[in-house]
């Protein structure tokens, strides 16, 4: 018999994940099909997409040599009915207050700062680069984590030292800049470019680093198709740009800059939506998302 999820209590909540206290070891990471878009989180939600959340990052964590928070199998028996498939139970850790981002090209808020500065997050890059330009070399580009509603900020790898230490911060960069690289290669084999990403770590009670949270989904990761790939031209990403630019177009009657929340999304971009996050999960793990538990 499986527990219910009331028979936890709930730990902390962001804009699509859920943490509740198994033990004083163990949480209950539940993904939710819940979608945000320009730091609102939607009112319509966007089916199985805590589903495809949590396949992809245990497809990952099984691909990745790296030490991990899993502490159970999908089908873990202390994973409610009403969330199996789109949760897992992990270590408790103590987490960094530190988003470590990895972009292997240019765009987002990286484009932003190189064309301001002609540096990312303190990196100086090569002249007469564009938006999608390639880079000499995958770069660490840390960012503080935000509050609910509030942005991301970009910071320099020596304000993660202050933060953390010049050890720490030179591990962080080493593991956040490894797990890119193989990740990259793995997707390129299979005609997906992965333009950035970002991980969380933590910290076990032995003091070991510990990658934690989602891992290279689509929420967290920036995947172009590399038939379509232009330098030069925004590229169409395996995430919720189809949101996003529904949310901007003329459809929406949204104005970006106003303080009224986002309207409910209609029906075809919800079905696109929840279509373009199967696409990369199968299109990358080769594995079909019907065959995922739950």
């Amino acid at each position: 018999m499986r527990p219910s999820l009331e028979s936890y209590s709930h730990l902390a909540g962001g804009k699509v994940r859920d943490l509740y206290v198994i033990d004083d070891e163990h949480l209950l990471l539940v993904a939710s099909d819940r979608i945000s878009a320009y730091d609102h989180i939607l009112d319509t939600p966007i089916p199985d997409k805590g589903r495809v959340l949590t396949a992809m990052s245990v497809f990952f964590f099984d691909l990745l040599d790296a030490n991990n928070h899993l502490a159970g199998e999908p089908d873990d028996d202390r994973i409610p009915e009403e969330v199996l498939g789109r949760a897992l139970v992990v270590k408790r850790l103590d987490m960094l207050p530190v988003e470590c981002v990895a972009r292997g090209y240019l765009t987002g808020s990286g484009l932003a700062d190189y064309q301001a500065t002609g540096t990312v997050c303190g990196v100086t890059l090569p002249e007469g680069l564009v938006e999608a330009s390639r880079l000499p070399e995958p770069i660490f580009t840390p960012a503080t984590k935000a509050e609910l509603g509030d942005h991301d900020e970009n910071i320099s790898f020596e304000q993660v030292a202050e933060k953390l230490g010049l050890n720490m911060a030179m591990k962080l960069r080493q593991d956040t800049l490894d797990i890119y690289d193989r990740a990259a290669m793995y997707a390129y084999d299979r005609g997906i470019m992965l333009a950035d990403t970002k991980f969380e770590f933590g910290l076990d009670k032995a003091g070991n680093l510990v990658l934690a949270d989602e891992v290279l989904t689509p929420d967290s990761s920036r995947y172009w198709d590399l038939e379509a790939y232009e330098v030069g031209k925004v590229q169409p990403s395996f995430d919720k740009q189809i949101v996003r630019n529904w949310l901007t177009g003329p459809e929406s009657g949204w104005d970006r800059a106003s303080d009224t929340p986002p309207p409910p999304l209609p029906q075809h971009i919800v079905d696109r939506t929840r279509a373009r996050y199967i696409e990369a999960y199968e299109r990358i793990s080769g594995l079909s998302f019907d065959d995922w538990i739950g």
